[in-house]
């Protein structure tokens, strides 16, 4: 079963110049987990994406970053550690790039 939480928007103190972490910026957190599919129709058979959502805000707010590489990577590691899933993907976009639309970064776990 693929369960998906796509654009979860986050303001973090997170870049590699002083203001950026100064002033912070919007990011954008996209997830997709691996999971087995629920054998009853409840939400606790599966991955709640509420718990998703305080993961991925709990790792924005308890650290600065310079690298989407390391902010995806600690993201990831924490959800793997949080909900029972085999495998997770985060992308993490910073969106308003001068020159591109947004860049993004993208930590997988097995």
């Amino acid at each position: 079963m693929i369960v998906e939480v796509h654009g979860l928007e986050v303001f973090g103190h997170h870049g590699v110049h002083e203001e950026e972490r100064r002033d912070g910026q919007t990011f954008l957190v996209d997830v997709t987990l691996h999971a087995a599919e629920p054998r009853r129709d409840e939400v606790g058979a599966t991955v709640d994406y509420r718990r998703v959502r305080d993961v991925v805000r709990e790792v924005n707010e308890s650290a600065s970053y310079q690298l989407l590489e390391t902010f995806a990577a600690a993201v990831a590691d924490a959800l793997m550690a949080a909900v029972p899933v085999g495998h997770v993907a985060v992308r993490v976009r910073k969106p308003g790039i001068a020159w591109a639309e947004w860049t993004a970064a993208t930590a997988e776990r097995p």
